[in-house]
């Protein structure tokens, strides 16, 4: 690990201070559990780290019959375990839960989660390998390499990596919205619209200014949060990230007809994918095996296959309809 400087603010307003006189580079540290590893690996070498972690402004969860508030700074495991999260919204709760080991949910932050880096092995094994996003113009190892944990949807020529996280995945089914906060002043940004697709500039993933925060999450309250499921599969328990991931949300009418639908992916895009086609297939409909699985098809139709990842096109148009199967039991509860 370089050498850097440690800056640590005590509030809100000498964050600001510090981020507008901050050099090029300089990192926002919060749970560190990313970071930290980055910079160990020679990834991230950035001259400064303002950490945030201790900022109590950040350190918030308010779930009100309007809408639930996470500061940036709640830990992944009390956002979690939150009982109102819990009952009202288990898709988010069960996002958290699946996300990392308990050691790392203790320290880890739901806003750094959200800002994690877009990475794969590639990206990690050093400068042998040719990476875009490591190394731009490099060239994309994965493409035509060893692709099993890759992308199926929004790759692009220079890279395929998949967004590694959980939290957001169920964030952008519910509509959530985070504000940011920096020199320039506040603003709010749809989480459908935070995460970008590489596209010809792999080093870019977000659409944050490197002197912007995230300052706290906002999701409109729903009576599809109580219909709700995140559903992971992976080839171990933990320690490993999504091959495939859904989060649906469900509401029914009188007559048994889906009212509501949402439905997210995760472990198979270059961002959160919302999976808005599928979820007007049931609009109107009964929830059964058939109209599920259709489901499940839709949201994975526009997906591009690679040497060895073909076989998750399958595993997530099943994860899609489980996911369906247990919010649909929920919602009906």
């Amino acid at each position: 690990m370089r050498p850097f400087t440690y800056i640590a603010p005590q509030t809100l307003d000498a964050t600001l201070d510090a981020l507008r006189t901050a050099q090029p580079g300089t990192k926002i540290l919060a749970g560190g559990t990313t970071l930290y590893d980055l910079m160990k690996l020679d990834i991230e070498t950035p001259p400064a780290v303002i950490d945030v972690h201790r900022l109590v402004e950040l350190d918030t969860i308010d779930p009100s019959e309007r809408e639930l508030v996470f500061g940036a700074g709640a830990r992944m495991a009390d956002v979690a375990d939150h009982p109102a999260i819990r009952t009202d919204y288990p898709a988010l709760s069960e996002s958290l839960w699946r996300a990392a080991s308990q050691q790392l949910r203790n320290m880890a932050t739901v806003g750094g989660n959200l800002l994690q880096r877009t990475r794969c092995a590639y990206f990690r094994g050093g400068p042998e390998f040719p990476c875009n996003k490591r190394t731009p113009g490099s060239g994309c190892a994965a493409i035509g390499g060893q692709d099993r944990g890759h992308a199926l949807l929004g790759g692009s020529d220079s890279c395929i990596a998949t967004y590694p996280g959980d939290f957001a995945i169920a964030l952008i089914a519910f509509d959530a919205t985070v504000d940011t906060l920096g020199p320039n002043g506040e603003r709010s940004v749809p989480l459908a619209e935070l995460h970008v697709e590489p596209g010809e500039d792999p080093t870019r993933e977000h659409v944050l200014a490197p002197d912007e925060l995230i300052i706290r999450i906002r999701v409109p309250a729903t009576p599809a949060g109580r219909g709700s499921t995140y559903l992971k599969i992976r080839d171990r328990e933990s320690y490993a990230f999504a091959l495939a991931s859904a989060a649906a949300g469900l509401t029914f009418d009188a007559d048994g007809m889906i009212n509501e639908c949402r439905i997210a992916l995760g472990g198979v895009a270059t961002r959160p994918w919302r999976a808005t086609e599928a979820e007007q297939t049931l609009i109107g409909q009964r929830l059964t095996p058939q109209t599920a699985r259709h489901a499940g098809e839709v949201a994975f139709a526009a997906a591009r296959p690679g040497t060895h990842n073909g076989f998750r096109v399958e595993l997530g148009i099943r994860t899609v309809a489980d996911a369906l199967r247990t919010a649909g039991e929920r919602a009906t509860r």
